[in-house]
């Protein structure tokens, strides 16, 4: 790798289940190295030993690689940065500590939470933003040993320079100041022991290499204070841009009153992979392509350049017309492979048949976006039909008994639509419309649907025999 790569990096918290958001990070920072021929890592951020849990860590991993998300190095792969999970870097973020400490850019400090929380109600009630006053900043080592003879665990404050100006360009936001003056000292070390999130994070993205960090839009504020960090221990920050968060149709932050789904979720209800990764392609990033695009596609097409500083809006039907046209490219192995992981076993009743399993694929794709359609089609050929409507038992009844029954002594022979349906235009005088739509009615007990003649090749012809002798008399 050449010394000017472009490195990114997805370090979710293993706190949950993967969501769109997260999901959208992800394939971002996985476009930005592709794009340029670079390599994109994927860290664990496992600090919090109260709500990280290991089955996360391994349904985040597998919704990943379901999405073709995929990453040059990481905590199942190794690479040469590792260890790839924070919860195992902890002598780094030691060595890093003591590294401060003898510089002088850090300082324990025992305000406990109750006085901190008075701190800071104070200077609101000031009218001052609140920041932390520097109470344990010039404690001397008297004062600081009086507190540990009492019992105090201090954390660790990074000390924050005075009377600076901290300047950098957002890779999406554009020219960023901030004055050091409004940060205040902040923790870099819990009172247990534990690398903070500003501290762990800035580390670990330079001591990887890291050479641009897409995130949401919420980080922004941690910028300076990491840039500070990364600067104190005399190493490379990171170029950072952040993205813009994705929210629902009223404008508020996304969550399932909008759709929204995880990944689990989506890929159980039969989404597909590409579905999902052609519409975050373009939540918050403008593209002149507007096909179907492989990932390989939209590594090529990904320009941060583009990326908005407005909320993106999700809407499902978008999700929903992104996955009917994947659908609709599917050859029929993949439609097969498609539904048969998707379906339960009692869904289609001939399955285990392959060529009345492809013709029920012919039959139905063009009218499937999700498994749970073909379910559906499944039993309108090879199940009971409901029973219909009084418009419908009209309209069959006023078609007549003539028209039926010598449609169903054509089905008695064949399941050919053009000679069951010539059969009812001789006997009836009836084409068009009054022709095929009462067809339709008794066959499938639907108006509209897959059209009739491959319908009628899936199924079964004593089936269609009978649906048609139920009006014939």
């Amino acid at each position: 790798m050449s010394a000017t790569a472009i490195v990114t990096r997805f370090a979710p918290s293993p706190t949950g289940e993967l969501h769109l958001g997260n999901v959208r990070t992800a394939l971002f920072s996985l476009l930005y190295a592709r794009r340029a021929a670079g390599r994109f890592i994927l860290r664990i951020e496992d600090t919090d030993p109260q709500r990280s849990r290991e089955a996360y860590t391994d349904a985040l991993l597998r919704d990943l690689a379901w999405l073709g998300i995929e990453w040059d190095e990481g905590p199942d792969r190794g690479g040469a940065h590792g260890p790839y999970r924070q919860s195992e870097r902890g002598a780094r973020y030691a060595d890093r500590f003591s590294e401060l400490e003898m510089k002088g850019r850090v300082y324990p400090c025992y305000c406990s939470p109750l006085e901190l929380e008075a701190s800071r109600r104070a200077q609101l009630a000031a009218g001052r933003a609140p920041r932390y006053a520097g109470t344990c900043r010039d404690l001397t080592p008297a004062e600081r040993e009086e507190r540990r003879a009492a019992g105090a665990h201090p954390s660790l404050r990074f000390r924050v320079p005075a009377g600076r100006v901290l300047e950098f360009t957002d890779l999406v936001y554009g020219p960023q100041r901030f004055a050091t003056d409004d940060i205040g000292d902040f923790i870099i070390r819990r009172a247990d022991g534990s690398a903070a999130f500003f501290f762990c994070n800035a580390v670990d993205d330079a001591e990887m290499g890291v050479t641009h960090v897409l995130r949401g839009e919420d980080h922004l504020a941690n910028t300076p204070r990491q840039r500070l960090v990364i600067e104190a221990l005399e190493l490379t920050p990171p170029a950072y841009g952040h993205l813009a968060l994705l929210v629902g149709e009223d404008g508020a932050p996304l969550s399932k009153r909008h759709g929204a789904m995880t990944v689990r979720e989506l890929r159980e209800r039969g989404y597909l992979p590409l579905a999902i990764t052609n519409l975050l392609f373009r939540l918050g990033h403008s593209s002149s392509e507007h096909g179907l695009l492989t990932l390989a596609d939209m590594g090529r097409a990904f320009d941060p350049a583009r990326l908005g500083r407005s909320p993106a809006r999700f809407d499902p039907q978008q999700l929903h017309g992104w996955q009917k046209e994947v659908v609709h490219q599917l050859s029929a192995e993949q439609a097969e492979e498609w539904l048969q992981g998707a379906l339960p076993p009692t869904a289609l009743p001939l399955k285990s048949d392959g060529d009345d399993w492809r013709s029920f694929l012919q039959a139905v794709l063009p009218n499937v976006v999700l498994p749970e359609d073909a379910s559906s089609w499944s039993g309108v050929l090879y199940g009971e039909l409901p029973e219909l409507p009084e418009t419908d038992l009209t309209l069959l009844r006023e078609t007549g008994a003539q028209f039926f029954a010598a449609a169903a002594r054509a089905a008695a022979e064949t399941s050919d639509l053009k000679l069951i349906a010539g059969a009812a235009r001789e006997a009836s005088g009836r084409k068009g419309p009054a022709l095929f739509l009462p067809l339709r009615i008794a066959l499938t007990g639907r108006h509209h649907g897959p059209e009739l003649a491959p319908l009628l090749r899936a199924m079964p012809r004593s089936r269609i025999r009978e649906r048609l002798d139920r009006f014939a008399h």
